[in-house]
């Protein structure tokens, strides 16, 4: 049976009538992604009782008042407070192995099988009103809370886990029935579900597990730099990695190839892919998990971090009717969400788009999206041939990676099509010596490349602990700067706060290089010019190094100077 939208459901019981269900189906075309109830609720047509009212009544759910509750602390010790936070829900009762939760988002109805799959038992929801689920929070899990070291004292107390543990991690065959029920008992998925929960709390890109001759170790990748966590027993090393292929329904008893795989999870309300590399070594299986989370990363081309005159040329060049335009950098520059966001302003009715990528990182309704799958012959190559008879106006190919492939794009924007790619270069004007490099005739490259965006990801100083320094002479020196010619100029640093961890740096920002071709440089590309020389033209017409765009951020608080240094090269 179909589930009833909830506009109508908050006209059918009295809240709002048809003609603000009108204006609210307006707004909501202007939020997208936003849902109705929350609009209506932020518009002050409804109250937040009679949201959580109207959800139940969809779901076919009951009302909890959590306001007039006291819950037990046995129940709510069945959910960790990483998982609370993060899920938005309390349990509220536990019978007969069927735990009862409160959320203020019933809709999302993975809650209820994650949850299961996590905790072991059965899940029963009911609605609860936003503010009393964050007052609840605030009520049961601010003193309590579990960490990872609490979990890895009592791994590592725990005996008769390291007997199993021992019995099946070891050579030879597998027991399958015994690696299975190590990976699934409740120690190990806690520790990981912990792992995995706190990766995702602090936007984490990446999660390693790693063996060694006499550690399992864990480290997790935030804006760009690893940090450790405290390593779990040796011995659970096989069980973690083989419950994370369960996961992701991965060959548990092959051990002695490369395996990937993904496993889907929804965490706070919106969906996170975890994309799962498995590689054989010395000492176990070593496994990575890149995380893709649509809620973290904006695919907003305001929002990447362009300054107003680089971003008004950036899309005055996207919106050309044929031509290549690349991004370059290295792996992890964020290429490809500058990329995805300019698709996504492209991404209107009238234009056809298709991209062919390794791998499709996010979905984007309404673009036609391939995955490139090498191993039966769908290179990126293979595809493009492919795209060409699909008629598209706009067209993705992830990576420019041989001549077969750059051959193609050129011939696609030659014949009337617009082509966006990555390359990995250090800079812009190296882009052209990459590409003859390739074996591309330098005509064709005159002929059809219309722009190349160079960027880096430098990290954001913590706005919570910043603080006014004075540089050392050595940075002064590599940024070929004075005290002389500082001019009052300020340099910053973040002091180390709870906020960021204690590092100085919350997020990332990035530094954009952006040289579009005029007759000049085509010009002097035909002569064969040097890529210094050619960054000499480009800044005489308005190109702004990475170097130069670093340091201005320097200057205005938002990066420190040894992150320009380390992101960006010296001109010549």
């Amino acid at each position: 049976m179909a589930i009833r939208r909830i506009g109508q459901i908050l006209v059918d019981l009295g809240f709002i009538n048809d003609d603000q269900l009108e204006m609210l189906l307006e707004e909501q075309e202007h939020q997208p992604g936003e849902k109705l109830g929350k609009i209506a609720e932020e518009m002050g047509l409804i109250t937040d009782e009679q949201l959580a009212q109207a959800l139940a009544e969809q779901m076919s759910l009951k009302v909890c008042e959590l306001g007039d509750m006291t819950v037990t602390p046995d129940v709510i010790a069945r959910v960790t407070e990483t998982m609370a936070q993060l899920y938005r829900v309390i349990p509220v009762r536990f019978e007969d192995n069927e735990l009862t939760v409160a959320t203020c988002d019933p809709q999302n109805i993975t809650i209820q099988d994650e949850l299961r799959t996590f905790l072991g038992h059965d899940i029963r929801v009911v609605v609860a009103t936003e503010r009393d689920v964050k007052a609840a929070l605030d009520k049961y899990y601010a003193a309590a809370g579990e960490s990872v070291e609490s979990i890895i004292s009592e791994l590592e107390a725990d005996e008769s886990l390291k007997k199993q543990a021992a019995a099946i991690g070891g050579e030879g065959p597998i027991d399958l029935t015994g690696a299975e029920a190590l990976a699934d008992s409740a120690p190990v998925r806690k520790l990981l579900n912990m792992v995995l929960l706190l990766a995702i709390k602090d936007h984490a890109s990446d999660v390693h597990f790693e063996p060694f001759e006499d550690e399992f170790r864990i480290r997790i990748k935030a804006d760009g730099v690893l940090y450790e966590m405290v390593p779990p027993p040796r011995h659970l090393a096989f069980a973690i990695t083989t419950r994370i292929k369960v996961m992701a329904n991965l060959d548990i008893a092959e051990r002695r190839l490369p395996q990937d795989g993904r496993i889907e999870l929804t965490v706070g309300g919106h969906p996170v892919d975890l994309r799962v590399s498995v590689l054989p070594t010395m000492f176990g299986e070593s496994v990575v998990m890149r995380v893709l989370d649509r809620s973290v990363v904006s695919l907003d081309l305001n929002k990447v971090g362009m300054d107003p005159p680089t971003m008004k040329a950036f899309r005055e060049v996207i919106e050309k009717p044929n031509g290549i335009i690349l991004v370059t950098g290295p792996t992890g520059s964020g290429k490809t969400t500058t990329l995805y966001s300019a698709l996504s302003e492209l991404n209107k009715m009238d234009d056809k788009l298709i991209t062919t990528e390794d791998p499709v990182e996010y979905d984007i309704d309404g673009i036609v999206q391939i995955p490139i799958d090498a191993e039966i012959g769908v290179t990126f190559a293979a595809c493009l041939r492919a795209i060409l008879r699909q008629d598209p106006d706009k067209i993705l190919v992830g990576e420019i990676r041989d001549l077969e492939t750059a051959e193609i794009a050129v011939q696609a924007s030659l014949t009337g099509h617009t082509v966006f790619s990555t390359l990995h270069t250090n800079d812009a004007p190296s882009t052209i010596t990459r590409m003859k490099d390739m074996g591309v005739p330098t005509f064709l490259i005159t002929a059809t490349v219309e722009a190349i965006l160079a960027q880096r990801l430098v990290r954001r100083i913590c706005t919570q602990c910043r603080e006014e320094i004075d540089p050392s002479d050595d940075i002064l020196y590599q940024l070929e700067l004075t005290r002389d010619t500082l001019n009052g100029r300020k340099f910053f640093r973040g002091r180390g706060c709870d906020v960021c961890n204690n590092t100085g740096y919350k997020g990332r920002v990035g530094l954009f290089e952006l040289m579009i071709m005029n007759d000049e440089l085509r010009d002097m590309i035909m002569c064969n010019a040097s890529a210094d020389d050619l960054r000499k033209t480009a800044q005489k017409y308005g190109m702004v190094t990475l170097r130069d765009a670093g340091v201005s951020f320097i200057h205005d608080g938002t990066t420190t100077a040894d992150e320009v240094v380390r992101e960006t090269i010296l001109e010549a």
